[in-house]
């Protein structure tokens, strides 16, 4: 279940899954052989942001690729600090964020910090990704117009039968 270069899992759970173009990075706690490192909120940040991009390397991907992070924090008040850990860890990547205060982290962990990654799984011309599409919109509109066509003799044809029904009277 764990990759080989990151944090191994502390329950049942795989750290990091390729859903088609998304690599979702389960919760990274400040955890390094097994524990959560000394030094705080700072380090624990740290060392999450550490494991989050081993997971992401482990998929190919990079800090740079994510684009949602949800963190949780066991208290609020250390903000600020989690903040400047983070923005060194991050560079100049900014991600979209969601940081919320949460009553217990597993592990007797005060930061866990989720990630979503936006890579795609190949690259893929733009004419082959489109021509599959490009055929179906012809279709429907197609489909579309005839329906539309025989609607309208339908309408044509009841108005003509109406028509001749009111001249008969």
């Amino acid at each position: 279940m764990a990759t080989s270069t990151g944090a191994t899992p502390i329950g049942p759970y795989t750290p990091a899954v390729r859903a088609g173009d998304w690599i979702i990075v389960s919760g990274q706690l400040g955890l390094r052989d097994g524990a959560i490192v000394a030094g705080g909120v700072k380090a624990q940040t740290a060392q999450a942001i550490v494991n989050l991009k081993a997971h992401l390397a482990s998929m190919g991907a990079t800090i740079a690729d994510v684009k949602k992070t949800m963190c949780f924090l066991t208290d609020l008040d250390t903000f600020a600090t989690f903040n400047e850990s983070y923005v060194e860890g991050f560079g100049t990547s900014r991600p979209a964020r969601s940081t919320v205060q949460v009553s217990a982290l597993p592990a007797g962990g005060a930061v866990e910090i989720e990630a979503w990654a936006y890579k795609p799984e190949r690259a893929t011309s733009t004419s082959a990704r489109t021509a599959p599409n490009a055929g179906r919109k012809k279709a429907v509109s197609k489909k579309a117009v005839a329906k539309k066509a025989a609607s309208k003799k339908s309408v044509s044809k009841k108005s003509r039968t109406s028509s001749s029904r009111r001249a008969g009277r």
